[in-house]
């Protein structure tokens, strides 16, 4: 499943994304027709390894997110907004072992939801 439609910029600790897959009636997080606020952390989820993916210049090991902190939700649900959303991740924080993400999804100035997620990478077989 990819929710997102295009990255529109991304660096060492940051990438942004867009997305109108939240207007699709046949979007897989859909619960009887509509579209939490909550399901954005998939979408941040997918900038994430995104990111990682553009960052790396070999094939990364798998990650797990592991936790979801400090998420604030500023909506009811998403799939009535007709503008695209923007889902933004900035890495606070890596080792060999995980990763640290802030990350925000909004509408224009307007956040829809934040919060910061941990992911930890599977090591690599010695």
């Amino acid at each position: 499943m990819c929710l997102l439609d295009r990255v529109e910029f991304w660096d060492e600790t940051t990438i942004l994304c867009t997305s109108r897959t939240h207007t699709d009636l046949d979007n897989p997080l859909c619960s009887q027709g509509r579209l939490h606020v909550i399901c954005g952390v998939e979408y941040a989820a997918q900038a994430i390894a995104v990111h990682g993916g553009l960052l790396s210049s070999r094939p990364s090991p798998p990650g797990y997110l592991a936790s979801m902190r400090d998420v604030h939700l500023s909506a009811q649900r998403i799939d009535d907004i007709d503008q695209q959303l923007e889902i933004q991740a900035m890495r606070v924080a890596a080792n060999a072992r995980s990763l640290v993400y802030r990350f925000t999804v909004s509408v224009g100035k307007t956040e829809l939801l934040g919060g910061r997620a941990t992911v930890f990478l599977e090591r690599a077989s010695e």
